[in-house]
């Protein structure tokens, strides 16, 4: 009798929810627990590289193959991570990456490396930037001054390769197939706008951590170095760029539906960031440096999520032809139509679990951009040219998010509609994995994936490689050179560098390391 009591009170658990479900409150907590779904292939099969995979593992999959040993597995990741750097570099045009500096990398973080060194919580435009300030320390203090421009492209593209490996894990709850998991990680490796801004850099290595800070903060990692990556992520993206609040609500959600510790290192992550960050913020109101000022008006933000989002979401230079065509509204329109009718198809072709994706990251990618246009106002106001575009960064990842939407949507309805097949007779090979993964599904699928392959590969190779702002600064080896000369001339001496703004600093030679 207490046996049946105990069971009784203990009721019935939902699918690791961590609790039992009472009324009104399990239902909340189940609807909110389909935002956070579970991965539904084998933690093996996760550990394998996406490039040797192009099939899914349900109805209409290709058969099962035995997992690597973890060694084999990390190394194929690590060698995944140094290629899509290698392409990340590839990507600027006019000077090299590795022989240029971008914006605050040198204006900014490493002057205070040098003239300041190791003063990383400091505001700077108001807020907290770690990440950029430790990769500006770092190269300050350990590598000679000509080599510092190749380090900071090479550390902006290594996170920004990672990123997409992490998101290639990460989006594993709401896309199966791991072809489909591979384009999303690739979106973001050769994602159009990226030359214009955030690409091989310190400065704006952060907006990759927040792009992949999305998926992050919805998955569920089975394993403790997922839950590292995601808190590392979370904790790289909170630290260094405050928009981070924005994941406050959907974390909030994670937290009433998972309410398990463990599935929360993501969460543990963006707080210790955001706790750093309100230190600095408060401090830069102390020294009258806060960031808020004049507002930009709704009207404003919509335009420029306009202009600067929809736009853009097909490729950097189909937008300019189009605007040299039909004007800057008359592009906005041509491109907006066709997204709304993409994600339109996405919403209804697709089943609940599409339709809770299209919405959080449609949402998620608005917020963000209305949020930033509306506190940095005057990006509101510089006009676009074929080299430059305000604060592309805002871009990222409501770019990035439309074609997640769209890889979601598509794959999940190739896998709905799949033909169960006997694989008993398939061999273990890539040739007939493919052969047999075509022939599993029907016209309208394989229509479905080449046609999403090529509007994504359309901005990709359009916008692989070509010259932006960046070429502006010129090239940093001549410069650095000319410091390195004036301090072996005079080891004693003093050097003068330039700053960001036209400012100038003058740092000892001891410092200069050579």
């Amino acid at each position: 009798m207490a046996d049946n009591a105990m069971l009784l009170e203990a009721g019935p658990r939902g699918p690791r929810l961590g609790g039992k479900r009472r009324g009104g409150a399990g239902k909340w907590r189940e609807w909110l627990a389909a935002l956070f779904p579970e991965a539904a292939v084998s933690e093996a099969a996760v550990s394998e590289p996406a490039v040797l995979e192009p099939a899914v593992l349900e109805a209409g999959s290709a058969p099962n193959r035995r997992p690597w040993p973890p060694t084999v597995s990390v190394a194929v990741k690590v060698a995944v991570v140094c290629a899509a750097a290698a392409v990340l570099l590839l990507r600027v045009a006019g000077i090299p990456a590795w022989d240029g500096t971008y914006a605050e990398d040198n204006g900014v973080f490493f002057v205070d490396g040098l003239t300041r060194p190791w003063h990383l919580f400091v505001p700077y435009s108001g807020y907290l930037e770690l990440g950029p300030r430790l990769i500006g320390q770092f190269i300050a203090s350990f590598l000679p001054i000509v080599d510092a421009s190749a380090a900071y492209a090479i550390s902006g593209a290594l996170i920004g390769a990672a990123a997409g490996l992490f998101i290639y894990h990460a989006s594993e709850g709401y896309i199966r197939a791991l072809w489909a998991r591979a384009l999303l990680g690739g979106a973001l490796v050769l994602l159009p706008i990226a030359p214009l801004d955030i690409i091989d850099s310190g400065v704006d290595s952060p907006w990759y951590a927040m792009a992949a800070l999305f998926f992050a903060v919805l998955w569920r990692p089975r394993s403790w170095p997922g839950m590292l990556a995601a808190a590392l992520i979370a904790g790289y993206a909170s630290s260094s760029e405050i928009v981070a609040i924005i994941y406050a609500p959907l974390l909030l959600f994670r937290l009433i539906a998972l309410p398990r510790v463990r599935e929360h290192a993501v969460t543990a992550g963006w707080l210790l960031g955001l706790v750093l960050q309100a230190r600095v913020v408060m401090l830069s109101y102390t020294m009258h440096k806060q960031r808020l000022g004049a507002l930009a008006t709704p009207g404003q933000a919509v335009a420029f999520y306009c202009h600067n989002v929809i736009l853009r979401a097909l490729g950097w230079h189909l937008s300019v032809w189009l605007k040299s065509a039909a004007g800057y509204n008359g592009a906005t329109v041509i491109i907006g139509a066709l997204v709304a009718l993409a994600m339109g198809w996405a919403i209804v072709a697709g089943d609940r679990t599409v339709r809770l994706f299209a919405v959080i990251a449609l949402l998620t990618g608005f917020v963000q951009t209305i949020f930033d246009a509306t506190v940095s106002q005057y990006v509101d106001f510089q006009p676009p040219t074929p080299t430059f575009m305000a604060a592309a960064r805002y871009s990222t990842i409501p770019v990035l998010l439309i074609a997640a939407t769209g890889i979601v949507a598509v794959d999940s309805y190739v896998r709905r509609h799949a033909v169960a097949r006997d694989d008993s007779g398939v061999r273990d090979t890539w040739a007939a994995r493919v052969t047999w993964a075509f022939h599993s599904h029907g016209a309208r699928q394989v229509v479905a994936a080449c046609a999403l392959v090529c509007v994504l590969g359309f901005g990709w190779v359009t916008d692989f490689r070509y010259v932006s702002q960046r070429v502006n600064a010129g090239r940093w080896l001549p410069y650095a050179q000319s410091l390195v000369a004036a301090c072996t001339h005079d080891p004693a001496g003093d050097v003068t560098l330039n700053a960001w703004g036209g400012h100038k600093f003058t740092v000892t030679c001891a410092r200069i390391r050579r």
